[in-house]
């Protein structure tokens, strides 16, 4: 028979199971997806300028999103969520609003 002090017992969590996946700071398939779209315009378009123009585009767009996951890590799926409800929840001040 286990004797407990307090009565409750703990289990501990992990903290990589409750983390946000991030990469660089910023949400990961976001930073993935604008790195894709930077590569294809530099081998697209092949030219120095192109290539230039590029990295400073990801490297503007990943601050961005950087500040972004420093204010809310979860902003992109509260907002992917938000938009599909936005057919059931009018903007409104009231249900009973006539539009």
């Amino acid at each position: 028979m286990v004797s407990y002090q307090s009565g409750l017992q703990r289990n501990r969590v992990h903290r990589a199971l409750s983390r946000p996946n991030l990469l660089m700071g910023a949400d990961r398939e976001l930073v993935l997806i604008t790195g894709l779209a930077a590569v294809i315009l530099i081998f697209v378009v092949l030219t120095v300028y192109s290539a230039l123009f590029g990295v400073a585009v990801w490297i503007v767009i990943v601050g961005v999103l950087r500040m972004m996951a420093k204010t809310d890590p979860l902003m992109r799926q509260v907002y992917a969520r938000h938009i599909s409800y936005k057919p059931y929840y009018k903007p409104t001040t009231s249900p009973w609003r006539k539009f």
